[in-house]
C-alpha cells in the first residue's frame, strides 16, 4: 500500500514539472513577441538609472527616454552632480544631434544613429541585438526572461557581452548590464517605467524647445560663483592610456591638452568657456556617439 501511494506521489509530481514546464515560453517564442511588440507599438516613454563602471569613480545619470515611431529619438542624460553637463541626444526630421542647453552647445552627427550600434537605454537596440546573435544564450527567472547576447561597439571591444532582463508581463526591457570580457558588468541601465502608450506634443522632438530647456538654468549660473576649471579625464578611454598632459596659459584661463595612445589614439582638449547667451547653430561633426563618462562625445577613425 505504501509502495503504491509512493508510485502515484512521484506520477503526481512528475505531471506538476511537465505542466509547468509546458506553460513556460521558449526562447523562440519569447523572442517573436519581442518583434511583435516592437512593430506593433507606435512609441514609448521610459525613465531609467543608469551606472558607469569603467572609470576610477562610479557615476549615475538619470535617464528619460521618448521615442515616436518611425525615426524621432529623445534621450535626455541627468546628472545631478553637474546639472550644467545635462545633455540630449535628439533625432529628428532634421538629423541627430546632441544637446547641452545649459550651456547653449548642440552638436550635428550621422543620421545614421543609433542603428549601427548597441544602446543599452533603446528598447528597439536591445531586440535588434537579441535577433541577430545566434548565439544569445536565454534563461527564465521568476520575473523576467533574460538573454545573453554579443554587442555591437565598432569604438570599444571592451565591452562584448550584453545581459538583458526582459519583463515576463509586459515584455518590456527591466535591466541591462553591459560586460567586459570577464564578464563583470562595466554599465548598469535599470528602467523604473517604461509607457509604451505615451503622448507626445508636436514640438516634443524640436531642437528649439529642446535647447530652451536649459535657459533657466543658464540664466540662474550667471549670477553664481565662477567655478573654478578642474581637468575631467574620460572614463571610456577605448583602450588607450594617458601618455602626455600639456598646460598652456591663456589671456582668460588655462587649456589643457591630453594625449592618449594605445589601441586607438587621441587627443582631448579641455578649457573653460563662457556661457554663450544666444542659441548658436548645431556644430556638425562625425563620428558615433559614444558616452564618454564626463560628457556625449563623438569618435572616429582619427579623432574622439
Amino acid at each position: 500500500m505504501k509502495k503504491t501511494f509512493g508510485i502515484w506521489i512521484a506520477i503526481a509530481f512528475g505531471l506538476i514539472l511537465l505542466l509547468a514546464a509546458c506553460g513556460e515560453k521558449s526562447q523562440e517564442d519569447v523572442v517573436k513577441k519581442l518583434e511583435d511588440k516592437l512593430e506593433n507599438m507606435n512609441g514609448y516613454k521610459a525613465a531609467a538609472e543608469m551606472k558607469m563602471n569603467t572609470g576610477p569613480e562610479s557615476l549615475k545619470y538619470q535617464l528619460d527616454i521618448w521615442h515616436k515611431k518611425k525615426d524621432f529619438y529623445r534621450v535626455a542624460l541627468k546628472n545631478n552632480q553637474d546639472e550644467k553637463g545635462n545633455q540630449i541626444i535628439l533625432k529628428n526630421e532634421d538629423g541627430v544631434f546632441v544637446l547641452t542647453p545649459a550651456l547653449n552647445k548642440s552638436f550635428k552627427f550621422q543620421r545614421d544613429w543609433p542603428e549601427k550600434t548597441s544602446q543599452p537605454y533603446l528598447f528597439q537596440s536591445l531586440v535588434q541585438d537579441i535577433v541577430k546573435d545566434n548565439e544569445a544564450t536565454f534563461k527564465v527567472t521568476d520575473a523576467a526572461y533574460v538573454f545573453q547576447t554579443k554587442t555591437n561597439y565598432q569604438s570599444n571591444n571592451n565591452l562584448p557581452y550584453q545581459e538583458i532582463h526582459i519583463d515576463k508581463k509586459s515584455y518590456t526591457p527591466k535591466l541591462v548590464k553591459v560586460l567586459d570580457k570577464d564578464k563583470n558588468a562595466l554599465v548598469e541601465v535599470k528602467f523604473n517605467n517604461f509607457d509604451t502608450n505615451p503622448s507626445f506634443k508636436g514640438d516634443d522632438f524640436a531642437l528649439e524647445k529642446n535647447m530652451t530647456s536649459g535657459a533657466t538654468e543658464t540664466s540662474a549660473s550667471a549670477n553664481e560663483t565662477v567655478d573654478p576649471f578642474t581637468v575631467v579625464l574620460p572614463t571610456e578611454t577605448t583602450g588607450s592610456e594617458l601618455a602626455e598632459k600639456k598646460e598652456v596659459d591663456l589671456e582668460n584661463g588655462q587649456r589643457v591638452v591630453m594625449t592618449y595612445e594605445g589601441e586607438k589614439n587621441f587627443t582631448l582638449i579641455e578649457e573653460k568657456k563662457e556661457v554663450v547667451p544666444t542659441l548658436s547653430s548645431p556644430q556638425e561633426v562625425t563620428g558615433e556617439i559614444v558616452n564618454l563618462g564626463h560628457t556625449i562625445g563623438a569618435i572616429s577613425d582619427n579623432s574622439i
